[in-house]
C-alpha cells in the first residue's frame, strides 16, 4: 500500500543497495554471475544435511527399534558414507 500512496520521488541513492552503511560494490547489469561450483556446493550441503536429520528419529526411538533398528541405520550411514566418500574423491567439496 506504501508503494501506491507514498512520495513517487527517485533518486540515485534511492536505488543502490543498501549494504550496512558502507559503499556498496558495484555490480554488473542484472546482478552477475555466481559459479556453478557454488550451487553445487549449496546442493551437496542440503543433500547431506537432509540426510543426517533421519538421525534424530532413529535415535529417539532407539529402545523401541533393537537390533533390527541398528542394522539399518547402520546400512543408512554406510551409504551416506560412500555417498560423501564419492563426492570427496571426485572433487566436489574443493572450493577452488
Amino acid at each position: 500500500m506504501g508503494s501506491l500512496t507514498g512520495p513517487k520521488r527517485w533518486n540515485r541513492a534511492r536505488l543502490e543497495a543498501y549494504e550496512c552503511g558502507i559503499e556498496p560494490t558495484p555490480q554488473p547489469v542484472g546482478g552477475g554471475r555466481f559459479p556453478v561450483k557454488y550451487y553445487l556446493t549449496a546442493m551437496l550441503f542440503i543433500v547431506f544435511d537432509i540426510e543426517i536429520i533421519f538421525l534424530y528419529p532413529w535415535a529417539v526411538a532407539f529402545d523401541h527399534l533393537g537390533l533390527f533398528g541398528l542394522v539399518e541405520m547402520v546400512l543408512f550411514i554406510v551409504t551416506v558414507l560412500i555417498a560423501y566418500a564419492y563426492v570427496w574423491r571426485r572433487g566436489g567439496l574443493e572450493w577452488d
